[in-house]
C-alpha cells in the first residue's frame, strides 16, 4: 500500500523552483515580528481566557528577555509552566494567533503571557497535573513542526487548546528549530537530536498512575519526530504503552516508505493513528522536492487505501477540499474553523457524524472506521469507494505490517 502510494513528484524543474521560491517568503512570514513576547504581564483583562501548559524543551536557554530559549540545541530537557492569555472571542477569529505588536502586549486584542514558571521537581509536575486533570485524566502532548520559535510553539498550542475546547492537560514538547526557512536540514537533524527526550516524556506520562490517557498531536516535521519517538518507545519498552491510545498527525512531513517501516517497528500494539492529509499542501510539495521526489505521508491521495488503513488502526482525513486560511495549505488543522472543531471533537471523544451532518461534506473525509479517539467512539463518514485495492495487495499489506519474521519467497524476504 505504502509502496503503491509512492510516486514521482509531478511538474517540471521550472515549476518546482517556482514553488520553492513562492513558498519561502510565505514560510518566513515571521520575519520582523517581535520575538521577546514571553515577558509576563501582571494581570490580564476580565474577558480574556487562559491556557496553562507544561512545556518541555531540548532547546538551549537564552539570556534575551522574553525569548527564554533559542533555536540551538541544549544539553538538558528544560521544563516550564507557562500561562497564556487569549483575547476575548469578540476580538479574534478562531484559528488565528493574534501576535503582540509591542511589549507589553495588549491582552484584550493580543496573545500575552501571564506566567513563566520553572518546574523544579517531579512533585511540581504532579501538582500541576492535579490542578488541571479532567475526569478521564487525559494528557495531550503537542509536537510542533518546522520553522517554529519557542514562542511560536507556545502561542500556537495555546490557540489550538483554546479553540478546540479540550479540557485535557496540555503538554508542549518543543525541539530546537532555528525558525529559518533555509535551515530545513538543521531542523530535521534537531528532531533526531530530540528523539530520546520525547520518548522519555511519553513513557513518563504513560507510567504515571495519575494519567489515564495520552493523546499525541503532531504537526508537519514534528510528525516525523513523533513517529520516531514511538518507534523508540516500542523498542525500549517492548511495546507502546496502552495508555497512548491516539496519535494525530497533521500534515505529516514523513517519507511514505519510511513511515511504513516506522509502523512495522512499532509492533502490533500500536495506538490508533489519525492522519490529516491534503494533496494541495504546497509546503509538503516543496519538502517532497527537497527529499528526492518521494511522497510525503501528509500529501498523498489515500482514497484507494483508506479501508485497509482503517483495518490497521489508521484513519485518514483528506482535507484537500477544505479552504485553507494559510497560503500553503499546511496549517489547516489549526487555523480553519471547521477543522479546529473537528480536532476538538477528536480530543473530546465526541462522535464526528452527529450534530452537523454537513461537516463531513465540507471536510471531504476519505476515511472509514469507528475509531477510539481520545477514549470514546467517534465515527468518521465514508465518502469514497474503498474496494478498489486487490485482494493480493491487501494480503501483502497485512503481512508487511504484522509482527514477526517473514519467510523467504523467491529469494526475497519482505521488508
Amino acid at each position: 500500500m505504502f509502496k503503491a502510494g509512492r510516486r514521482a513528484f509531478a511538474g517540471s524543474g521550472r515549476y518546482l523552483l517556482a514553488s520553492v521560491l513562492m513558498a519561502l517568503p510565505i514560510l518566513g512570514g515571521c520575519a520582523g515580528r517581535l520575538e521577546n513576547v514571553l515577558q509576563p504581564l501582571a494581570t490580564a483583562g476580565p474577558s480574556t481566557s487562559t491556557v496553562d501548559m507544561l512545556v518541555a524543551t531540548t532547546r538551549q536557554p537564552t539570556d534575551k528577555p522574553g525569548e527564554l530559549y533559542s533555536g540551538e540545541r541544549g544539553t538538558a530537557i528544560s521544563l516550564n509552566d507557562i500561562v497564556v492569555s487569549i483575547p476575548p472571542d469578540r476580538n479574534r477569529k478562531v484559528g488565528e494567533v493574534q501576535w503582540p505588536s509591542h511589549v507589553p502586549a495588549n491582552p484584550e486584542k493580543e496573545f500575552a503571557v501571564l506566567k513563566v514558571g520553572e518546574v523544579a521537581s517531579e512533585r511540581s509536575i504532579f501538582e500541576w497535573f492535579n490542578k488541571r486533570r479532567n475526569a478521564k485524566r487525559q494528557v495531550v502532548i503537542f509536537v510542533h513542526g518546522f520553522n517554529n520559535t519557542y514562542a511560536d510553539a507556545v502561542f500556537r498550542f495555546a490557540q489550538i487548546t483554546h479553540d478546540c475546547g479540550t479540557d485535557a492537560a496540555p503538554i508542549l514538547f518543543t525541539w530546537p528549530s532555528r525558525a529559518n526557512v533555509f535551515d530545513y536540514i538543521y531542523d530535521k537533524e534537531s528532531t533526531n537530536f530530540s528523539r530520546r527526550a520525547l520518548e522519555d516524556l511519553i513513557l513518563q506520562s504513560a507510567r504515571s498512575p495519575d494519567v489515564g490517557e495520552v493523546t499525541i498531536l503532531a504537526h508537519s516535521m514534528g510528525s516525523w519526530l513523533t513517529a520516531e519517538a514511538l518507534r523508540g518507545v516500542a523498542m525500549r519498552n517492548g511495546t507502546i504503552p496502552a495508555k497512548v491510545r491516539n496519535v494525530i498527525l497533521a500534515s505529516p512531513d514523513i517519507d511514505i516508505d519510511v513511515f511504513r517501516r516506522q509502523m512495522i517497528e512499532m509492533g502490533p500494539q500500536r495506538p490508533h493513528f489519525t492522519i490529516y492529509s491534503s494533496t494541495r499542501d504546497k509546503a509538503l510539495q516543496v519538502s517532497q522536492w527537497l527529499s528526492g521526489g518521494v511522497t510525503r505521508v501528509g500529501g498523498f491521495d489515500s482514497t484507494p487505501y483508506a479501508a485497509d488503513l482503517a483495518k490497521l488502526g489508521v484513519t485518514v482525513i483528506d482535507t484537500s477540499s477544505v479552504k485553507a486560511d494559510d497560503a500553503l495549505g499546511h496549517n489547516t488543522f489549526a487555523d480553519n474553523r471547521d477543522m479546529v472543531q473537528l480536532l476538538g471533537r477528536q480530543l473530546a471523544g465526541q462522535s464526528l457524524d452527529t450534530g452537523k451532518a454537513s461537516l463531513a461534506n465540507r471536510v471531504g473525509m476519505a476515511a472509514v472506521r469507528t475509531a477510539d479517539l481520545a477514549g470514546s467512539a467517534a465515527k468518521i463518514a465514508v465518502v469514497a469507494p474503498m474496494s478498489i485495492i486487490s485482494d493480493d495487495a491487501k494480503q501483502v499489506l497485512k503481512q508487511q505490517l504484522s509482527s514477526g519474521s517473514q519467510p523467504i519467497v523467491d529469494g526475497k524476504i519482505s521488508y
